[in-house]
């Protein structure tokens, strides 16, 4: 082998482990590659893996439900709410069926055409029903839209005959109240309405949705949590356009708990329709002397529940809220007056704890007193000569008081009045109670930034100046001298009673406070307040039942002063400036049972403006007990023809 073959073989070889170099590069490049694939394919699949097992196993039955919810609907069903009886167990709110009309949005395939087409069937304007769907806009589709409340029955049986004309519509049973006594204590009742947004923002999401009905006012509100029982659920079978195809299941609602009111309903209806009568405005409130228990709590104008339901209209609501004689408030917690005469009772107890008076102690009224350079005068303007504290109080003798009151000073006015329930909240179970007022003379510094004056006092000695007080208040002050200087709190509630009879709060009486050591303070007060009613010359002696001896205290609250109305008739002064009337008593005297309280604005004297009505109230409470006269037996109230009038 030459050279030159020698090398041409050597180049030959020389390429072939070129070659075969390259293909060794090429493979281990392929080797890389296919194992990068591999990785990849390995990590999509366990991605793949760990997501079926994620749907399978960990959210599996978020899923399942999601798709049982697509096949089913679940809707809530409205417990009815609790009875509420009087203290006798007569029905005064219960329920009744009510069917209404819903619009689901999510399941109507064409809303505007399902309303144009069920509006007359509704006999309501289409622009009515857009009104309301517009008004459910910021609320999930899935959640309904009430268009009409308690419809008929013609109109129900026409709409669940034709349920597949209209898609997306439902009828939904509502249990509504039923109030067997019209508007029987409606202040103190309250009423219900829809949950607002902000309510629902603040209520338990588990408990309450945006279409629940709960009390807006009275114990409607106040007992919501025992009143609105327990929502059941219904399970059915829909198809694609959301039309139910079969039941599968329902869970019944639980009724809410009964409630058991301490008021009576015959004493409540007598008091009110004697208040009713005229027109009056102004409350009644009788209580238990021994117990607290409110037999009678009304308010004057009250409101109209029927108003109420199914939602008030703006026109109804501006109509009361002008109203002069403001419907809206419940006069026996949530308005004070000055208690006038009633409230010398306190003025007696103070002079007499203080030791300014005793028994024996004499005043001359000559019908007016002057202190220092003013003049106060009595109501009598005659006077009432020489008179004792039973007779002061008996005929309501200003002058004796203005110098009862002079001695004890104000600051000692007011620690009695708060010993006897004034100027504190009672603590009743109504709403928005207003506490009153018995000043101070720290008070005036704090408040009007000014010293007390001494003339001052005079004036809150025979209740008026800044005293003020509720009806519920002098109610319970007239209990606490009736039974020795026991004050309780007052009750509404007598039981409350679950589902299986199970009386799950039965009331207790509770002791406020109590005044000890005066007993002999009391009896001589007590002796007074008889000689109002059984006195010869008692402010509310025509107000006596025969056979039923009762002590009280007539008040006349002023108003306003207005020197242009004095000579005139009381019947030619204005309304809104005439006096308010109280008056206030306890029976029997000499065992007390109840306390009545009336007080009707500008209805200018006690004895002649309110007394009738608290007697025609302890008429009615003691019908039928041993020597109390029947109704058209009680004397009428008339006015006193030497002084024109009955304070």
């Amino acid at each position: 082998m030459n050279q030159e073959e020698e090398n041409g073989l050597k180049l030959a070889f020389s390429e072939i482990e070129e070659i075969e170099e390259r293909d060794d590069t090429t493979l281990d490049l392929l080797k890389k590659r296919l194992v990068g694939v591999s990785v990849v394919v390995l990590f999509f699949f366990v991605v793949i893996i760990l997501r079926l097992w994620n749907l399978q196993i960990v959210e599996g039955p978020e899923y399942e439900k999601r798709s049982f919810g697509n096949r089913v609907r679940i809707r809530d069903i409205a417990a009815p709410r609790g009875h509420i009886l009087d203290r006798n167990g007569r029905e005064i709110v219960t329920n009744r069926p009510s069917f209404d009309v819903l619009l689901i949005q999510e399941d109507s395939s064409d809303i505007g055409d399902v309303l144009e087409r069920i509006a007359p069937v509704l006999k309501v304007d289409v622009s009515d029903l857009w009104a309301k769907v517009r008004e459910a806009s910021g609320n999930p589709r899935y959640m309904p839209v009430r268009l009409k409340e308690d419809i008929d029955w013609e109109t129900l049986a026409y709409l669940e005959n034709h349920n597949r004309d209209f898609s997306g519509i439902r009828i939904e049973v509502q249990p509504v109240r039923v109030y067997h006594y019209d508007d029987l204590a409606a202040n103190t009742i309250g009423y219900l309405g829809a949950i607002s947004k902000k309510e629902l923002d603040e209520a338990d999401k588990t408990i309450y949705s945006g279409e629940d009905i709960i009390g807006k006012k009275g114990i409607e509100k106040l007992r919501e949590k025992d009143l609105r029982g327990q929502k059941g659920q219904s399970f059915s079978e829909v198809d694609a356009r959301g039309f139910e195809q079969k039941q599968l299941k329902t869970v019944e609602p639980l009724s809410g708990k009964e409630i058991r009111l301490t008021l009576d309903v015959d004493l409540q209806q007598i008091a009110e329709s004697y208040m009713a009568a005229g027109d009056k405005a102004g409350a009644v409130v009788v209580m238990e002397v021994n117990t607290g228990r409110l037999l009678t709590a009304v308010s004057a104008p009250s409101i109209k529940i029927k108003e109420f339901i199914g939602g008030i209209s703006q026109e109804q609501w501006k109509a009361l809220l002008d109203n002069p004689k403001h419907p809206l408030i419940n006069k026996v917690v949530q308005a004070t007056y000055p208690p006038g005469s009633t409230y010398k009772m306190v003025t007696a107890l103070a002079g007499l704890a203080k030791g300014a008076v005793d028994e024996n102690t004499s005043v001359y009224c000559p019908g007016s007193y002057t202190f220092g350079n003013r003049t106060y005068r009595c109501w009598r303007h005659s006077g009432h000569g020489t008179v004792s504290l039973t007779r002061a109080i008996g005929e309501s003798c200003d002058v004796y008081f203005y110098q009862v009151g002079q001695r004890v000073g104000v600051d000692g006015l007011a620690e009695y009045a708060q010993k006897l329930g004034l100027g504190l909240k009672t603590g009743v179970e109504m709403e928005y109670e207003k506490e009153g007022l018995t000043p101070t003379r720290k008070w005036k510094l704090k408040a009007r930034k000014s010293k007390w004056q001494d003339g001052e006092t005079l004036s809150v000695a025979i209740g008026q100046g800044f005293n003020l007080a509720s009806p519920l208040q002098i109610c319970v002050m007239t209990a606490a001298l009736a039974n020795g200087g026991k004050v309780y709190k007052p009750k509404l509630v007598e039981q409350v009673v679950d589902l299986d009879g199970t009386i799950v709060e039965s009331l207790q009486p509770e002791l406020v406070s109590q005044i000890s050591g005066y007993d002999k303070y009391f009896k001589l007060i007590r002796r007074g307040m008889e000689e109002v009613v059984q006195g010869k010359s008692g402010t509310a002696r025509n107000v006596a039942i025969p056979g039923l001896r009762i002590a009280g205290k007539t008040g006349t609250a002023q108003v306003v002063r207005l020197a242009q109305y004095k000579g005139l008739k009381e019947s030619d002064i204005p309304y809104q400036y005439r006096d308010h009337a109280w008056f206030t008593c306890y029976a029997p005297a000499e065992n007390p049972e109840i306390a009545v309280t009336v007080l009707v604005e500008h209805g200018l004297h006690g004895g002649s403006g309110a007394g009738p009505i608290a007697r025609a109230v302890m008429n009615r409470y003691f019908k039928g007990k041993t020597g109390v006269a029947d109704p058209g037996q009680v004397a009428p109230v008339v006015i006193d023809p030497e002084d024109g009038t009955i304070e």
